[in-house]
């Protein structure tokens, strides 16, 4: 079975795309919607993101728990919010690599609302597929990274749409 490099999915959300953007681009915010992250520490005082913007993400998965170094690669408000995990380590981000990389994209939809897409791009290109597979099955009990990942965004996209549709009822 070829390895796959990135999947995606999509929910409708009843509010404008710069709401959501101005929510999902704040990676203190994010540990409210993933079921791994627990929020960032952005390494400035910026109140909004921007391209270059650094920040530690606090994760875990059952009993692990580690820290990822991001860097923003888009910062379209109201369109398209990205960043690439650059480094890993338990407590802090010491194992630089090219781990992987989030966007999410907001486009308006007729009557109302916002389709948000968020992908996981797997940026470990130059592992083997058999180290990966490997490593993808003892991280998450027996899965690949792109399964995983896809059941991840399922949840987070659920999970975003219900905090956001609640703050606005």
């Amino acid at each position: 079975m070829a390895r796959i490099f990135s999947v995606s999915d999509s929910v409708v959300i009843d509010a404008a795309p710069s709401t959501i953007y101005a929510q999902v681009s704040n990676p203190a915010l994010m540990g409210r919607w993933s079921p791994e992250n627990r929020g960032a520490t952005v390494h400035d005082d910026r109140e909004r993101a921007y391209v270059g913007m650094v920040f530690d993400g606090r994760n875990t998965r059952g009993p692990f728990s580690w820290t990822t170094r991001c860097t923003v690669t888009a910062a379209d408000p109201g369109e398209r919010f990205a960043f690439r995990v650059r480094a890993i380590g338990r407590r802090r981000p010491l194992l630089p690599g090219r781990i992987a990389t989030w966007e999410y994209r907001f486009q308006p939809v007729a009557g109302g609302g916002t389709r948000v897409t968020e992908t996981w791009i797997d940026d470990r290109r130059s592992w083997p597929d058999f180290v990966a597979v490997a490593f993808d099955k003892a991280a998450t009990r027996g899965h690949t990274f792109a399964e995983f990942q896809r059941r991840n965004i399922r949840r987070t996209l659920d999970n975003l749409k219900h905090a956001i549709e609640s703050e606005s009822a």
